[in-house]
């Protein structure tokens, strides 16, 4: 960790919060002229904006008197990036709005399955689709034409579902449906609500390679494509302590896979923060608001606000080191005597992970050209009202002990440490807007 992250640190005062910055040692905020926005806002929402069903004060204040105008207007090129999976673009749009009072469109929400978009050669497959609310419709709007339900695999094949022996077919089994279609792939969505089930029926999937109607191929050296979205092993709901998410039950399901084969359970592609795919796709998303907003200077800098040290800090740290080597690459290039230098692809989040360049679509504007980046940098900021949420009495933010993030991304430590901490959504505002010396109110 270098001496100038820990520097930041030890300048906080969480303990009583009584400055909301950590940067500097002052209270005083040195708002500057600055007329249009050159960067861009990447928030968190469940820890950062809302818990459960309600609004976050402090957030519903930062929105209202700061993020936009008196014709209730964006000020500064904003998405909305959750690891949320269970729900439309478009319903937790009309959530937040109603929530923080203020007009959010579908345009400016990502949710942790939004790069599935990108994975058009998947989109005619016959995919099993694993996760709660309603998957069968939200892939339907990705792009996905030929679906599975566990529940239309437990009607078809009502013994293959026994650890329950309350949901236990009452009549005698049946022979196994020889109609039902053959599965290419499997997309996991979110957690769902019967693990039991769901792991049972998808173990069941990648063992027969689709075909329920035969019995399980011996042969195990490659499994069907698993393309998993939303890795938060934690996250924060009305409750007081952080709650399973979705991370925890692809752990379960790589833990039983690899019991029963012996070799490890491999993703195709894995979404949803802390993974670089969902930074490039979001800058893609802030470029398109800044263009809607009819701004002429480029987004420069991205300011992503979270609550999870393990997902929203470690995404944005790894995707700033990413713009960092890209830059690098671009100026040896440059700088190059014999011209046959190349920039080389951004490395891959994981050893399974396909190029983003061949799966983006061609005719979306956003996914053709989301294998590249055009800011300068991406700075994480943590709040303190989910995830990490510290107590009066406790020390210092610290590196977190345990490495909470996805098996496939190897843990650095270094990006654990946040840039700036603040108290929570309100504080992260007077932060940037100090450092980007733009104005708190038009």
């Amino acid at each position: 960790m270098s001496t100038a992250a820990l520097h930041k640190v030890s300048r906080t005062c969480l303990n009583s919060f009584k400055t909301s910055l950590i940067y500097t040692s002052s209270s005083k905020l040195h708002y500057g002229s600055v007329k249009e926005p050159n960067f861009g806002l990447l928030f968190d929402i469940d820890g950062v904006l809302i818990r459960g069903k309600k609004a976050i004060p402090a957030a519903k204040k930062a929105f209202k008197q700061k993020l936009v105008n008196k014709d209730g207007k964006f000020r500064v090129p904003t998405v909305f990036v959750t690891n949320a999976g269970n729900a439309l673009a478009q319903t937790k749009a009309e959530q937040l709005s109603t929530l923080l009072e203020v007009e959010i469109t579908s345009e400016q929400v990502m949710m942790s399955h939004s790069p599935l978009r990108m994975f058009d050669e998947f989109h005619d497959k016959c995919v099993l689709l694993s996760g709660q609310g309603p998957v069968d419709k939200i892939a339907e709007r990705i792009g996905f034409q030929n679906t599975i339900t566990i529940d239309q695999i437990r009607s078809a094949f009502p013994n293959l579902d026994m650890v329950d022996h309350q949901r236990r077919p009452k009549l005698p089994p049946h022979a196994p449906s020889d109609t039902f279609p053959k599965i290419e792939a499997v997309v996991l969505f979110g957690e769902p609500v019967r693990w039991e089930t769901n792991l049972q029926l998808i173990i069941d999937i990648l063992l027969t390679h689709g075909s329920l109607s035969d019995p399980i191929v011996e042969t195990t050296d490659k499994h069907l494509p698993v393309l998993a979205c939303n890795m938060d092993l934690l996250w924060m709901s009305e409750s007081h302590m952080p709650r399973f998410g979705h991370g925890t039950f692809m752990h379960c399901l790589e833990s039983v896979y690899e019991k029963m084969v012996g070799k490890p359970l491999t993703y195709t592609a894995l979404m949803g923060k802390p993974s670089e795919i969902t930074y490039m796709y979001a800058e893609q998303l802030i470029r398109k608001q800044s263009a809607r907003m009819g701004l002429s200077a480029p987004v420069k800098t991205l300011y992503a606000i979270g609550d999870n040290p393990m997902a929203d800090i470690y995404g944005a740290n790894l995707y700033n080191k990413r713009i960092k080597e890209q830059q690098e690459l671009t100026q040896i290039q440059a700088t190059s005597e014999s011209g046959t230098v190349r920039s080389q692809p951004w490395r891959q989040v994981h050893a399974g992970i396909r190029s983003i360049t061949t799966a983006a679509t061609q005719n979306d504007p956003v996914t053709s050209q989301v294998q590249e980046s055009h800011v300068e940098s991406c700075h994480s900021v943590l709040v303190c009202t989910g995830v990490y949420s510290p107590q009066p009495g406790e020390s210092p933010y610290q590196i977190p002990p345990v490495f909470h993030g996805p098996r496939d991304i190897e843990f650095d430590v270094n990006l654990c440490m946040p840039s700036y901490i603040t108290k929570d959504a309100n504080a992260a505002l007077d932060v940037i807007f100090d450092l980007q010396k733009f104005p708190m109110t038009s």
